[in-house]
């Protein structure tokens, strides 16, 4: 069995859902297709998400929802009519919507995760209605009462019963049609993953089944070893380690979310990567392990909007407990970190900047000094994270030396260096501004073509 998920530019408009009704009939085995909401039909064009966010901004401002309501209505409208199907979908989108948007407001997060959610399952709807018109026998199924979900407010992740109440999906002789991103918990309640949690959704149902195969469809043929965006023509994976995935996606790759891995992880699925408008192509291998190559990275990837705690304290290497006691202040503020570099008398931690605001900033620095003692507390703002990754960096003598120098002709600062003890990645603090051209230099000390002679 196979499942496959495809993503928001993959069922934009109606040209594209046909590419989709293609795609899952050429193959018997494809029996469980995850859906996004519609994304972008061009460049400047706003997703179906986006314009959900903003009526219920309007729901809850007391703005215009009628007729944001009914730009929504209008998207998906359009959509059925290209599609040439019943326009009585329409009519269930808009009332589903208008039920939405009278729900309790009191939990202003949990109204906004309802009317996202929206987006998705109504496409699904719309999706295996246009399967069956065609004569691709499909059902919809909606999360409620399957994809079971941990309560609010901690971070949403799917429970072990959801994959027992999943397992049988796909068993039938009908197309599953599922909607991504969003799950509800044991009382009923909506929850949405992050941004982009239709991966993880297309994930959770390929471990639920033990899917032979979990395809993931989306705009480009594969994924490459550094942004095209700003490296010129970066070369394809065409292999790649769930490890070294995870790496990459959490740093900025954006082909496939960081979290997503994980459920078919767990089971050795293999996961393959490929573009909707190109299925014969054979896009990117994710799998368990891989034979290593000559080349010991695999890939270069950056993310912006960081920022840096710098705590300095004199012989604080033999005061038992300080790194826990920093952590724990942390933690008491409800951030988490993403590094914590240290020498002999100081740290750094490194943390995503959204989750730092200015009461926080002073409680924080305020509470190391008093309660840590120590002797220099203060965050650095307006940092990326540029991380080299590959497999093969492991036995590979120089590289860090490559890579700084590579940077140091940049005349960019590094700000933190950082290597996990898996020797898997490479991480490098810069200031953001330099982002960019560090990454390029990078891409070319580690992938410029070799010469012979």
């Amino acid at each position: 069995m196979i499942v496959c998920k495809f993503g928001g530019t993959s069922v934009a408009n109606a040209e594209q859902i046909k590419k989709v009704a293609n795609i899952v009939r050429a193959n018997p085995e494809r029996k469980i297709v995850a859906v996004s909401a519609p994304g972008k039909r061009f460049g400047d064009d706003i997703k179906v998400t986006d314009l959900l966010i903003e009526l219920a901004d309007a729901a809850l401002n007391n703005g215009d929802v009628s007729g944001k309501l009914q730009i929504v209505v209008d998207r998906f409208k359009e959509i059925t009519e290209e599609l040439g199907i019943d326009d009585s979908i329409c009519d269930v989108i808009a009332k589903d919507l208008q039920e939405r948007v009278a729900l309790d407001k009191t939990n202003e997060f949990l109204f906004i995760d309802n009317i996202k959610a929206s987006g998705e399952d109504n496409n699904a709807k719309l999706i295996a209605e246009y399967f069956n018109a065609i004569g691709l026998r499909a059902k919809y199924v909606s999360p409620k009462n399957k994809l079971i979900l941990n309560d609010y407010p901690e971070r949403t992740i799917a429970l072990p019963e959801a994959y027992e109440n999943l397992k049988d999906l796909g068993k039938g002789d009908e197309v599953i049609v599922f909607p991504g991103f969003f799950g509800y918990t044991r009382e009923g309640i909506l929850r949405t993953f992050d941004r982009g949690g239709s991966d993880i959704t297309g994930s959770i149902l390929a471990a639920a089944v033990k899917a032979d195969l979990y395809e993931n469809f989306t705009d480009v043929d594969c994924v490459f070893s550094a942004n095209p965006k700003v490296v010129n023509n970066p070369v394809g994976i065409s292999e790649i380690t769930y490890r070294e995935m995870r790496e990459l996606s959490y740093s900025g790759f954006t082909v496939f979310h960081d979290e997503a891995l994980m459920p078919v992880y767990k089971l050795g699925i293999p996961v393959t990567v490929k573009n909707t408008n190109n299925p014969s192509a054979p896009g990117t291998k994710i799998v368990p392990t891989r034979a290593l190559t000559g080349r010991p990275v695999t890939g270069i990837s950056a993310d912006s909007g960081f920022s840096i705690l710098y705590v300095s304290k004199y012989l604080m290497n033999r005061e038992i407990g300080f790194g826990r006691k920093l952590l724990q202040i942390i933690e008491e503020e409800n951030i988490s970190y993403e590094h914590t570099p240290s020498g002999l008398d100081d740290i750094s931690v490194v943390i995503r900047s959204k989750q730092l605001t200015d009461e926080a900033e002073e409680r924080i620095v305020k509470r190391v000094k008093e309660e840590l003692h120590a002797d220099d507390v203060y965050f650095r703002h307006g940092l990326s994270l540029i991380v080299i990754v590959g497999e093969g960096m492991r036995n590979n003598t120089g590289l860090a030396a490559r890579a700084t120098s590579a940077i140091s002709r940049t005349g960019a600062n590094i700000e933190m260096i950082n290597q996990g003890s898996s020797e898997v990645s490479l991480v490098f603090g810069v200031l953001q501004q330099t982002e960019n051209q560090i990454l390029r230099a990078l891409y070319d000390e580690f992938f410029a073509p070799i010469t012979v002679g």
